[in-house]
């Protein structure tokens, strides 16, 4: 099976990472709705959130919470926007949530996603760095 998400876990696929924990990665959308706008995966191949095992739960939520905490500090926003798609919509048969900085009059409206790029690979980076460094640590439970 060729998974683009799966490869960039095994770092075969170069990517901008802001979370890396036993269970789960994050990283830069490298068409971002906006500037920061990060997808979480779990290491293992999971399809959909139908399929995620209830062991990881926990993990993936609270690394969710985590993020949007860290792109709401790291990059000034004023919030975020979290969404899952599964099947219908998901570019990548893959599990990932996207953590999307938001600011009001950013011009997002509904479900229409519009996609911006990166200026360079050192602006994606920095915007990775930034993100990392505000992001706080896990919790055990």
């Amino acid at each position: 099976m060729d998974c683009v998400f799966c490869s960039i876990v095994a770092g075969e696929v170069p990517a901008d990472v802001v979370l890396d924990e036993p269970d789960l990665v994050a990283f830069l959308d490298r068409r971002p709705v906006f500037k920061g706008h990060v997808l979480l995966v779990p290491r293992r191949h999971v399809d959909t959130l139908l399929d995620l095992p209830a062991e990881l739960h926990a993990t993936v939520l609270g690394a969710t919470q985590r993020l949007a905490a860290a792109v709401v500090g790291a990059l000034g926003a004023q919030g975020t926007f979290v969404a899952m798609n599964n099947v219908v919509s998901q570019s990548v048969p893959h599990l990932h949530v996207h953590v999307v900085p938001r600011t009001k009059g950013d011009g997002l409206r509904g479900f229409f996603w519009p996609r911006t790029t990166y200026a360079s690979e050192q602006e994606s980076a920095e915007h990775a760095a930034r993100i990392a460094a505000a992001l706080a640590p896990a919790v055990d439970a």
